[in-house]
């Protein structure tokens, strides 16, 4: 199989210069998670969610975006692309061909190759990664740092008992967001008493405003943000079982649960396509 019969070729892209703005609302519209970046029709770069709430401050789409991003053709095999995905740590290649974009290939998209190949390989031992949880009370403000520092793309939610009642992923932050505009002043002043008509007291008196712009999450706790309703597997499903279940739920992760509902794990997505490595053929015979 290869990326040609996988990739997306309807692709949602912005052009600089740009808005970050715009491109919050195209992630709140569509649910995606990144989108390239084009110059006079050419790619040059990738901006994602993490892009935007780690830079909360910026707004000028050429600062805010990675450039230069990685790349594959439409005839490379999805081994390959998921080689590229796994080594350099991303959810997301533009397909190029003949110099131009034609497509993009996600996880997901390897997700949806993974649910039609038929591994009957249980995932536990080999996909499942150790987590940790938060109280479902915990302000969505500092659940948003959480996620900055740890580098997780999603956390599941804990009732008072320990037992599962949510999760919380960077789609929802998104969701739960807002621009705050105001002014910043900068005073350069520096108190001096030389005559008011020299260049120095001109300059050291200077004010300076200007208009400023931040993404800000809601003050509210997690609980009013986060997915109920988890759905979630035990430690002896099938690897083309749950790939299935991801691309139907159309998420990044599954919870993995004992059964008493005891959050036991994650499965990640980023985990799971590893499968496709050429060292992993192992874990695909059916």
């Amino acid at each position: 199989m290869s990326v040609r019969d996988f990739m997306v070729t309807d692709v949602v892209c912005v052009e600089i210069p740009g808005n970050r703005d715009d491109v919050l609302r195209i992630l709140k519209r569509t649910g995606i998670s990144g989108v390239p970046v084009l110059k006079e029709g050419e790619l040059v770069g990738i901006i994602t969610r993490k892009d935007l709430l780690r830079k909360a401050e910026e707004t000028q789409l050429g600062l805010l975006m990675t450039p230069d991003p990685v790349v594959i053709r439409p005839d490379a095999p999805i081994s390959e692309a998921a080689q590229l995905l796994v080594r350099n740590n991303i959810r997301r290649l533009p397909v190029i061909e003949d110099g131009a974009l034609v497509g993009i290939l996600s996880v997901a998209d390897l997700i949806n190759a993974i649910a039609q190949m038929r591994i009957t390989t249980p995932i536990k031992g080999n996909f499942v990664s150790r987590t940790y949880a938060l109280w479902e009370e915990t302000p969505l403000t500092l659940v948003g740092r959480i996620m900055e520092i740890s580098g997780y793309d999603a956390i599941p939610i804990l009732m008072e008992d320990g037992t599962l009642s949510g999760i919380i992923s960077e789609r929802d932050l998104i969701r739960h967001s807002r621009i705050e505009d105001g002014i910043e002043v900068s005073d350069f002043s520096n108190g001096t008493d030389d005559d008011e008509w020299t260049w120095e007291s001109i300059r050291d008196l200077h004010t300076i405003s200007y208009g400023i712009s931040r993404i800000q999450l809601l003050p509210i706790p997690v609980k009013k943000a986060m997915v109920r309703n988890v759905l979630a597997v035990p430690l002896n499903a099938e690897v083309s079982e749950c790939a299935l279940k991801m691309r139907r739920a159309r998420v990044d992760q599954l919870p993995v649960i004992n059964g008493n509902r005891r959050l036991v794990g994650m499965l990640f997505d980023r985990e799971l396509i590893k499968v496709l490595l050429p060292e992993r053929q192992d874990l695909r015979k059916s």
